[in-house]
């Protein structure tokens, strides 16, 4: 699933085809996949169109981080998710946050909702409201004038003012809640930073954070990489790539993905790849080909970075 290593370079033949989530942001070897003449693709950067949904890598495996991250946050949290009332007394159910409502966060926030639990979500884009809602959870909202949403669907960074309005919501929502799901992202960028150490020393202690953007520096400062640490009373999850835990569905999901994205390049006669430069999905996710490397604007942030 990931991009080939440098040590795996010499075992691939001049003109293999490579498709595979390519870390194209922060990948040291792009200008040497078009050195060794391969054709890679990278399935990160297939577009968000209604063609492409069935090889959209992305949204299948974030779909399983969502949900593992529920189950992850039950595994640490000491106490139960749903409400009960028992002889001996009412247990409040679980109030969960999750940030960000892309399909890893509605995946969470459905999960925690089937748990039992009640779930709150926010999202710099106001168009999630209907589905966090459609879902049974609260929205967390802060106004904005301009359009947080990028022309892929993915959330753009915000001015000062909004990120101003936005710690200060966040961190009175967090304070109240006992579980915290983190799955903002933006391409290109290190996660940005929602729950700060204030944050974290102002939430109860028993709290469980489940930090899915920790690989690209988390969106708590607090979150360390691949480790569960226990700090100021709040115990933090740092898993670096949560699908893998769920290994066997992932590797199905992606295996399909794979598939309906390659399917469409065979010839039918000759059983090649006919890499078709006018399909807009293959224009998009095409890195190098013939030594040629095609989108020298990710080498700054990348290969010569």
């Amino acid at each position: 699933m990931r991009a080939p290593e440098a040590s795996e370079l010499p075992a691939l033949p001049k003109g293999a085809a490579v498709a595979s989530l390519m870390s194209v942001f922060s990948n040291p070897l792009l200008k040497d996949y078009a050195d060794h003449g391969l054709a890679c693709f990278a399935m990160e950067m297939v577009p968000r169109i209604s063609r492409a949904q069935s090889m959209d890598v992305l949204s299948s495996q974030a779909n399983i981080a969502g949900y593992k991250a529920v189950l992850l946050a039950l595994e640490h949290y000491q106490r139960f998710f749903p409400m009960l009332m028992t002889a001996a007394g009412t247990v409040q159910p679980a109030r969960v946050l999750v940030m960000g409502a892309g399909v890893a966060g509605l995946q969470a926030v459905a999960t925690a909702r089937r748990m039992g639990a009640t779930v709150e979500a926010f999202d710099v884009r106001a168009a999630a409201k209907e589905q966090v809602e459609s879902l049974g959870a609260r929205f967390v909202e802060v106004k904005a004038d301009a359009d947080a949403e990028d022309a892929g669907g993915y959330a753009k960074e915000m001015d000062d003012d909004y990120k101003q309005r936005q710690a200060e919501l966040i961190a009175a929502h967090a304070a109240k809640s006992d579980v915290i799901i983190t799955t903002a992202l933006i391409p290109g960028r290190p996660a940005p930073v929602l729950i700060t150490e204030e944050v974290v020393l102002s939430m109860k202690p028993g709290s469980v954070i489940v930090d899915l953007a920790a690989e690209m520096g988390g969106n708590c400062p607090l979150t360390e990489l691949d480790q569960v640490v226990e700090k100021h009373g709040v115990t933090l999850v740092g898993i670096s790539y949560v699908p893998s835990l769920m290994a066997t569905d992932a590797s199905q999901l992606y295996a399909r993905n794979l598939f309906n994205f390659i399917s469409p390049m065979l010839d039918s006669e000759s059983g090649g790849l006919n890499i078709n430069l006018e399909d807009e999905v293959i224009e998009a996710s095409l890195l190098c080909q013939n030594g040629e490397f095609r989108k020298p604007q990710l080498l700054k942030s990348g290969g010569e970075s």
